[in-house]
This record gives structure tokens, sequence and C-alpha cells, in this order.
């Protein structure tokens, strides 16, 4: 993979963690404040699906080893 697309995608993982972080504090301040607990599965799910993303991307920038 050239190094231009890996450090692309090494700034959208960094977006996206960040996204992720954003996330994490908004549903702490939903549950602290006593928030409807459907708006709080749905915004755990968005957070899940930001995981994955991050997940997904890092796969592609590192390969897998067969040992």
């Amino acid at each position: 993979m050239p190094d231009q697309d890996q450090a692309e995608l090494r700034l959208t993982i960094a977006r996206l963690r960040q996204e992720h972080e954003d996330y994490d504090a908004a549903i702490n301040a939903m549950i602290q404040t006593g928030c409807d607990a459907l708006r709080v599965q749905r915004m755990k799910k968005k957070k899940l699906a930001i995981k994955d993303k991050i997940t997904k991307i890092e796969d592609q920038i590192i390969p897998d080893i067969i040992a």
C-alpha cells in the first residue's frame, strides 16, 4: 500500500477515534442526566458502528501474517 494511502487511512482512523470518544462522552452525559434509555441505546449502537469502521480500516493497514 502506498505511503499516501496509508497516511490518509491513519488520518481517517484518528478522526473516527475522536468521534468515538465524543460519543462516549455524550453517552455518559445522557446517562447522568437520566435521558431516555432508547436514546442511549441508539447512541451506543452508533458508537459501536464507528468502532467497527476503525477496526476495518486498521485491518487494511496492518497485513495479516500467517505463522
